[in-house]
């Protein structure tokens, strides 16, 4: 895909993030522009997870910067970070099973008729999820159906298409394409696709298959052992060459180099 190259959304400057004794980022910088997907790359245990939670105002650095929209900020809470326009799609989804996929919707965020009761505004719900999903072209039988029902494609779909009807602007994406076959990947791909070309979300995904994110990003970082030790537009780099560097770096642990 085609590079980005439009003004930085994100910015992270010299992270540093440590738990006691260990430090789980040292001195990392990452920059996301406006309008790009940026696949952030890397094994286990690398800093990919600690960096997300820094970036969504879970945790707090313990030092270095962040900008958001070019303006240096300490995110204080998740909450924080929304208000920001950040989001974040983790694994696990958090979508309420029982529920239908207009609830879910607006889990948290539901829209309520004026009045002493505050009642739930279901019609107006059920017509702006349709809306929200027509939009971004994910289709569904109905939003009426319990999220329960829907494939794992779909239900990551709807956890996506939940954040973009908040207003993110800077969408982060944890593991969108995790165990799911070709099929389900390929639903989730072409979704991320069509919101970079809207133009006004600037994403972030954390991934560990290097080809799909090669398809997908237009710039990439590896971390390995909480830095970045390689970055490069997507065009401009290979699954060999990514391998190459992941190799060199299991020797170097093995022959007990830093």
């Amino acid at each position: 895909m085609s590079g980005a190259g439009g003004e930085e959304a994100l910015r992270v400057e010299n992270i540093v993030k440590r738990f006691g004794a260990v430090t789980a980022l040292d001195g990392v910088s990452i920059t996301l522009r406006r309008g790009e997907i940026l696949g952030i790359l890397g094994d286990n245990g690398a800093g990919k997870s600690t960096l997300m939670k820094i970036l969504t105002g879970f945790h707090q650095q313990t030092s270095g910067k962040l900008f958001v929209n070019g303006a240096e900020t300490m995110l204080r809470s998740v909450d924080h970070a929304r208000a920001l326009g950040i989001e974040c799609v983790y694994q696990d989804l958090a979508l309420a099973n029982s529920l239908s996929i207009y609830h879910n919707m607006f889990l948290n965020r539901e829209i309520v008729h004026r009045g002493p009761f505050r009642l739930l505004n279901n019609r107006a719900m059920r017509q702006r999820a349709a809306e929200c999903l027509e939009d971004i072209g994910v289709h569904v039988p109905s939003v009426d159906l319990p999220v329960e029902q829907l494939s794992g494609g779909q239900r990551q779909a709807i956890a996506v298409a939940r954040a973009v009807n908040s207003d993110a602007r800077i969408l982060l994406l944890d593991e969108p394409l995790a165990a799911m076959g070709a099929r389900e990947a390929g639903l989730i791909i072409d979704l991320i696709v069509r919101l970079k070309q809207k133009g006004d979300l600037s994403i972030a995904m954390i991934m560990h298959n290097y080809a799909q994110t090669l398809d997908i990003a237009d710039h990439i970082v590896l971390m390995q052992r909480g830095r970045v030790t390689y970055e490069s537009e997507a065009a401009r780099t290979s699954v060999p060459e990514l391998m190459d560097i992941v190799r060199r770096e299991y020797r170097d642990l093995r022959n007990g180099r830093q």
